[in-house]
């Protein structure tokens, strides 16, 4: 394992820290830091807002957190400090809302491609401060913004809702685009990726158990033994897997690929979804020693002595604990089929 020297800074200055977590879930959702500091720092109200780093290593010259202080806890001892990156300003924490703009006809973002769209809603949102917008991108495919978005709308909906309409469609199965937040060694900058294929992507890192993995959480997903897509012009069909019905019980998956333009076609697309979740059903929370730097959407090869868990994964996630003498890490990573049925789910919540 390399050794590693977290470092902390408080608006640009290193702190002593006596211990510290980093999470991150992605999926559009706020990466946080949380650390203890002596009390001799300092009051807590010259620390509230105040821009938060940490590297995985003194040398570094970029963060694999930047975010801000939304919290603090004053102990008898030490300073609890609790940070939040960019797209905590977008979400809703404990009694703060949602980012949100107005959008009218006369402002709006109509006719913008999804990458011009989410670069223009966020700097609507005032939160130039926070995430930078000069390397957003574009989505893969490049769309138009489409149906219009009218009234006060959340930022964060707005966003997730383009990502979905742009569907990259070359391959066996669709592949969706994902936001997410890169440090450019001075600012947080929002960007716009396509979801990497797991099948002809090369992994960035292999673990292995007896090299690398200190432990391994093996989570077995529900296969949809239902599967239900529906096509363009009012076409649909169904897939039902009776022997895994049996075994699983009855699991349902709806989605919408317009590619699709009758019923057979349809019920053969359904035909491939089962068998991608079917390979596709673990999820794996690992203790490893390397590959610490490694991002969302990152691709990883994980070696195992039973081929049925082996394969490439995505990085989904990742935490870390640290202290001035202890450092230890794990992942959160999937391979995930992309069905679209997570975005599906959450436009229809």
């Amino acid at each position: 394992m390399l050794e590693h020297t977290p470092k902390v800074c408080i608006d640009g200055r290193e702190v002593d820290f006596l211990k510290g977590s980093y999470q991150s879930n992605g999926n559009l959702t706020a990466a946080t830091l949380t650390f203890t500091i002596p009390q001799i720092f300092g009051g807590t109200k010259k620390l509230w807002n105040r821009e938060v780093t940490f590297f995985l290593n003194k040398q570094d010259g970029v963060p694999i957190f930047r975010g801000w202080i939304r919290r603090v806890n004053d102990n008898f001892n030490d300073i609890e400090i609790y940070a939040e990156d960019a797209l905590g300003y977008l979400v809703k924490s404990g009694d703060e809302g949602n980012a949100k703009v107005v959008l009218t006809d006369y402002e709006n973002i109509d006719g913008l491609t999804v990458g011009a769209a989410v670069q223009n809603i966020l700097l609507k949102s005032k939160l130039d401060s926070k995430v930078k917008t000069d390397m957003v991108g574009d989505t893969d495919p490049v769309l138009a913004t489409g149906e219009p978005f009218r009234g006060t709308v959340v930022v964060l909906d707005v966003i997730k809702e383009l990502l979905t309409r742009a569907v990259n469609n070359t391959g066996t199965l669709p592949r969706p685009n994902l936001g997410k937040l890169i440090d450019d060694g001075t600012n947080a900058q929002f960007v716009i990726e396509l979801e990497a294929d797991i099948d002809s992507t090369i992994p960035k890192f292999v673990f292995t158990e007896a090299y690398n993995i200190q432990d391994i959480n093996i989570i077995r997903k529900k296969i949809p033994t239902v599967v239900i897509v529906n096509g363009s012009n009012g076409s649909a069909g169904t897939f039902t897997h009776d022997g895994a019905l049996s075994a699983l019980d009855r699991n349902y998956l709806e989605v919408e690929n317009t590619l699709q333009q009758s019923p057979a076609s349809c019920k053969d697309f359904a035909a491939k979804l089962f068998e991608a979740n079917l390979k596709v059903q673990f999820e794996y929370d690992i203790k490893v020693l390397d590959g610490a730097y490694l991002q969302e959407n990152d691709v990883v090869q994980v070696e195992t002595e039973d081929p049925e868990y082996a394969g490439n994964f995505r990085v989904i996630g990742k935490t870390i604990e640290f202290s001035p003498n202890s450092f230890s890490f794990g992942l959160k990573i999937n391979r995930k089929p992309p069905t679209l049925a997570e975005y599906i789910s959450d436009r229809d919540n």
